[in-house]
């Protein structure tokens, strides 16, 4: 089996609106997928329909090659949602025993405690007398404790202080190296550049990009060139809006910075024109820079 998961046309309608409407890609196994997107953009109902708690209005899921509501996909199967609530009167180490009992290859206890943060201490406590990033604590560790070859994460560093962030993804990574397939939400756009493999940038359902997070940035129309004038300031920023390639123009950290659909283009403009320019320097676009342009420019093509 070459795809771990597979979506082929797939929409899902609710009161007459899709909020998910014609997407298909596949993932394969050991790769780290983001999937990014503004609110509504359809993450947490595709999210829904791969893990089997909605059923698609139209097209086809499958996870292992099996719908998703596969007893064998569930069993390869673990999640950490959004919305993180424990059992009462219960201790840690209790929840996870109890967990961990449901699968018949569950994730070895000394690997839990140590891959997500919980001290020895916190086992022995009440599930309700965590701390808020505790709780998230455990949520991945009842996520895992299936020893799972699928692993879906909704937002999974919400409410998670620094050190505990940096160890969330430390154990992420080593579960991707050792063929656990990882696809997460996120709204933190550098955890996304920094730990995917590859992007998926829903915008009003759709899926208007899909690549790594080089390739993604490498789509932003706009680039930008930066340097530092040679003569006039004034003058020569009224001479760059005048070049065809220049779509803006303004001044940051000391510097002139050029807004340019061609970077190319635009700097061909300057040296042929003779603009008195030094220190010249082009900068990549960052994936918040290209998040926004992408779900930008898919909302205005909608609207006409």
């Amino acid at each position: 089996m070459s795809h771990v998961i597979e979506m082929n046309r797939v929409s899902k309608i609710f009161n007459d609106k899709k909020a998910v409407d014609g997407i298909s890609f596949t993932i394969g196994k050991g790769s780290i997928t983001a999937v990014l997107g503004p609110n509504g953009a359809g993450k947490t109902t595709m999210l829904s329909m791969l893990l089997g708690l909605l059923t698609p209005t139209e097209g086809t899921v499958k996870v292992f090659g099996l719908a998703p509501k596969d007893v064998k996909v569930r069993e390869r199967c673990g999640a950490m949602l959004q919305e993180v609530s424990v059992m009462d009167r219960l201790k840690v180490r209790e929840i996870i025993a109890l967990i961990r009992s449901y699968y018949p290859q569950p994730m070895d206890m000394e690997f839990l405690v140590r891959a997500t943060g919980l001290a020895p201490a916190d086992l022995n406590r009440y599930a309700e007398k965590l701390s808020g990033g505790q709780k998230r604590s455990l949520a991945f560790a009842l996520a895992l404790a299936g020893n799972p070859q699928l692993l879906f994460l909704d937002e999974p560093t919400v409410g998670l202080d620094t050190t505990a962030r940096r160890q969330f993804w430390d154990t992420v990574r080593e579960l991707a190296a050792g063929g656990t397939t990882i696809l997460f939400t996120t709204h933190y756009l550098q955890e996304a550049e920094e730990i995917a493999d590859r992007i998926l940038l829903f915008s009003q359902g759709t899926l208007v990009a899909d690549g790594s997070p080089e390739e993604i940035k490498a789509r932003m129309i706009k680039q930008s060139l930066s340097f530092l004038p040679a003569g006039d300031a004034a003058a020569l920023r009224g001479q760059l809006l005048k070049l065809a390639p220049v779509v803006d123009c303004y001044d940051k950290d000391g510097r002139i910075h050029v807004a340019t659909e061609n970077t190319d283009e635009a700097l061909r403009a300057i040296f042929t024109g003779g603009l008195a320019v030094r220190n010249v320097r082009i900068h990549q676009g960052s994936l918040d820079e290209a998040f926004e342009q992408l779900t930008r420019n898919h909302e205005e093509d909608m609207k006409r």
